[in-house]
């Protein structure tokens, strides 16, 4: 009988998923309400997929598709909770 185990990273984001700066609901979903990235402990992302969701983010606050902080966040802007993109299981 074979174990089952938990996996130390998402599996809706295989290690080659391209985070796109022009889908903010994606990457809204790895912000907390401030602004900040979450980190890859809670978000359960690998290094690579870290650093590439963290350069995205970067890319869509300087294009004003995401708030930069605190000071800048508004309840009412944010993006619709429902990303357009499905996820394949």
């Amino acid at each position: 009988m074979k174990k089952s185990y938990r996996s130390k990273y998402r599996p809706e984001y295989p290690a080659d998923f391209h985070f796109d700066y022009k889908d903010p609901v994606t990457l809204g979903r790895f912000t907390m309400e401030g602004g900040k990235i979450l980190p890859s402990r809670i978000s359960k992302l690998s290094q690579a997929q870290q650093r590439r969701l963290a350069a995205a983010v970067r890319k869509a606050r300087s294009l004003a598709l995401l708030p930069l902080g605190t000071e800048a966040y508004d309840n009412f802007d944010r993006p619709e909770p429902i990303s357009p993109k499905p996820f394949e299981a």
